[in-house]
């Protein structure tokens, strides 16, 4: 079975760097690229709480595409291909869930003051608190 990373990636400078240190650092690995979409409180669906991929509006989804689009170009600078999901909440849960399917995650981390990293807190720093598999945080 191969070993299988998991890249969390929006359309950030850090998260470009997280996915070239995971290609190459894990050569001959698996890796799927995970976009979350954060929905809006008032979009979710009130009898569910969730919303489908398939309801998402346009723009959310193009946004995701064009992730998944600069992820696939550098992916084949390495010659590799990757596997890519949407997922849609909140990004930290959603990564964390989706990690229990992984042998690690590599996620970026944000170029942030520390004041403003334990007032604000971020989304690599509560994954890596709550994976259940290893994180790495590229910064």
């Amino acid at each position: 079975m191969a070993f299988h990373v998991l890249v969390p990636m929006n359309d950030s400078v850090m998260a470009t760097k997280a996915l070239e240190f995971a290609l190459e650092t894990y050569t001959d690995a698996e890796f799927t690229v995970l976009n979350v979409i954060g929905v809006p409180s008032w979009y979710m669906g009130s009898a569910t709480g969730l919303v489908l991929s398939g309801d998402l509006p346009e723009t959310a989804r193009s946004q995701a595409e064009s992730v998944f689009e600069a992820a696939r170009e550098v992916a084949s600078k390495h010659d590799i291909e990757i596997t890519t999901i949407i997922d849609v909440g909140n990004p930290s849960r959603a990564i964390t869930k989706r990690a229990t399917d992984f042998d690690i995650v590599v996620i970026g981390g944000h170029e942030r003051e520390l004041s403003s990293r334990l007032l604000i807190g971020n989304v690599a720093a509560t994954v890596t608190r709550q994976s259940p598999v290893p994180v790495t945080v590229v910064g």
